[in-house]
């Protein structure tokens, strides 16, 4: 009975406390390559022997940090640079980049004297990562600039997502015969699994559900990486420890046994069938044999495709905004109007617009959106719409960039009477229709609609969602001003899978925030932007991935770069 209390001792500290892997697995990590073509000729006797410098922004200062630069090539105009640039590549957030191409004259790493000497310097290029990902195949051209009135060349920058081992495994065991642990039933048995250190310490990485009653469990299959199963080395111990859950928390421990990712790989067999030991029993127990048995019932191993991997092989993001025009947003002629337009500085609506649009416009190569507005008087005859086009056009509500855009948000404002009620079905469902004529994996849509205040139609926008679950779509709300937002909440699927007339939604595809929560007390808008895109882009490349595999769509082959200017060009005698 001791040896029982101490095992429930050592057990509750590990087990209690688990969290489930998703937290330990990195960022992506993303190579860049850099290749130039027909790079300016400083040098008298020679080619240029050129040299990159990558340097990326702060959010907060701007300020521009040399990150890293690649080795010298000696006399040529047209160098592919073999040393790369390992990035983490995040989609919510906008990461600034910017490349110096300089000739190298002299052996000094100290490039601070070069800019001030003009000879060296061969040209420029500013461009966000998301720009180049978002670019066919994952790879950008971009005229070098930075020196006026010359022709500086091109640079042509890939992104490669770095393959750490992207294979899932899936696996199914029961048990038989397991030791019974509680007076008046039989156990309640749930296994705990471990990968092993480097340094023979175990870190956990995965815990079965409780089977309830039963000495002869089988319990429901379970995908994990395989890096976080074993790290990418094969042959390391993976640990199983069984126990019966009790409602305390002070689970009792029935035994272990040590398996390996390469033992795991030989499927259901007499070999994957394991003893469960008890080492303190076996101390004691003269005749004891084991605590029961575990079997692999199935094994299977499959490749997991990345989000870059699907941007890669050409799936576009489309961005739709919808934009309340609602009464309760206050006349927006007078200062205290969430839709007041300052000279000086965005309004709300515009700044949560820009946030969110800059990020996404990388993903979209045509670089237009719908624009949209709901809850206000058109004119001539002031009927009230719910999902009329920013720009007046129905036939074509597409505006050109982020500015064309705010243009058309601005105009809008001068035209349409503040209205109501605020009804978001209409533009869930103008969106979905898209979104349903398109369901290869070619296209993903995403709507941002950007509110003050209470929904009015909840019924029918919870309908909406849910069949829009079925569909490439996300939606984003931006919740402005001061108002209680508790609707919404229940809107985000984060807790409780949203759910219309006893159907659940397939997917969780909202995300919401208040943006007040993001302000910066110190009145940096760009801060304040910066960390509204983080929260509200970063559900979005889980949900397309989620989308894809609920419709088993794999990502297109990456097409064959093309490019007018690979060939080095002879230079003219």
């Amino acid at each position: 009975m001791e040896g029982d209390v101490m095992d429930k001792v050592e057990a509750t500290a590990t087990v209690r406390d688990f969290d489930p892997i998703s937290g330990s697995i990195p960022a992506t990590k993303v190579e860049i390559t850099v290749s130039c073509r027909n790079l300016l000729d400083r040098d008298t006797f020679s080619k240029s022997d050129p040299l990159v410098v990558l340097y990326t922004q702060g959010v907060e200062s701007k300020q521009w940090r040399e990150f890293g630069r690649t080795e010298v090539i000696d006399n040529t105009l047209n160098p592919d640079f073999v040393r790369k640039y390992i990035l983490d590549y995040f989609f919510e957030e906008k990461q600034n980049l910017r490349f110096d191409v300089y000739d190298i004259d002299s052996k000094s790493p100290d490039l601070a004297k070069h800019p001030t000497d003009f000879n060296d310097f061969l040209g420029q290029v500013y461009c966000t990562l998301g720009e180049i990902v978002g670019s066919p195949a994952s790879r950008l051209e971009k005229p070098l600039g930075g020196i006026p009135g010359k022709k500086c060349g091109t640079i042509i920058l890939s992104v490669e997502e770095l393959g750490n081992c992207r294979d899932y495994a899936t696996m199914q065991f029961c048990a038989n015969k397991l030791d019974k642990k509680d007076f008046f039933g039989k156990s309640d048995p749930f296994m705990v699994f471990y990968r092993s250190n480097e340094d023979g310490t175990f870190t956990i990485c995965h815990k079965t559900e409780v089977v309830k009653n039963t000495l002869n469990p089988v319990w429901q299959a379970f995908s994990i990486p395989v890096r976080a199963l074993c790290n990418g080395d094969y042959d390391r111990t993976i640990k199983v420890e069984v126990y019966d859950w009790d409602r305390d928390g002070s689970h009792d421990f029935i035994g272990e046994f040590t398996t390996s990712y390469k033992e795991l790989c030989r499927g259901q067999s007499q070999l994957n069938v394991y003893e469960v030991v008890n080492a303190k029993k076996k101390i004691k127990k003269k005749r004891y044999i084991n605590s029961g048995t575990v079997s692999l019932l199935s094994f299977i191993v499959e490749s997991e495709h990345t989000f870059l991997d699907y941007i890669k092989g050409g799936t576009q993001i489309h961005f739709t905004v919808a934009i309340d025009f609602t009464a309760s947003n206050g006349n927006p002629s007078q200062s205290t109007s969430l839709h007041y337009m300052n000279p000086y500085q965005m309004n709300a609506y515009a700044m949560a617009l820009k946030a969110v649009g800059e990020i996404i416009q990388d993903y979209d190569s045509d670089k237009m959106f719908p624009a949209l507005g709901f809850g206000a008087k058109l004119p001539p005859d002031g009927r009230v719409s719910h999902e009329f086009p920013l720009n007046g056009n129905i036939e074509n509500p597409y505006c050109n960039g982020m500015e064309g855009i705010l243009e058309a948000y601005h105009q809008s404002l001068k035209t349409v009477q503040l209205y109501g009620p605020t009804n978001f079905a209409p533009v869930v469902n103008h969106v979905a229709r898209y979104a349903a004529a398109v369901q290869d994996g070619s296209q993903y849509f995403v709507l941002l609609i950007i509110t003050d205040g209470v929904i009015s139609d909840m019924a029918q926008t919870k309908e909406a969602i849910v069949n829009a679950a079925k569909l490439p779509m996300s939606i984003i709300i931006v919740g402005v001003g001061q108002a209680e937002f508790d609707a919404m909440v229940e809107l985000d699927g984060d807790d409780i899978r949203i759910s219309s007339r006893g159907k659940l939604a397939e997917r969780d595809i909202v995300q919401f925030v208040p943006f007040r929560d993001y302000m910066d007390r110190t009145g940096n808008h760009v801060l304040s932007m910066a960390r509204l895109a983080k929260d509200v882009l970063a559900e979005i490349p889980d949900q397309l991935i989620s989308y894809m595999k609920s419709r088993a769509i794999k990502p297109n082959p990456v097409p064959p770069a093309y490019s007018t200017i690979d060939q080095p060009q002879a230079n003219p005698v």
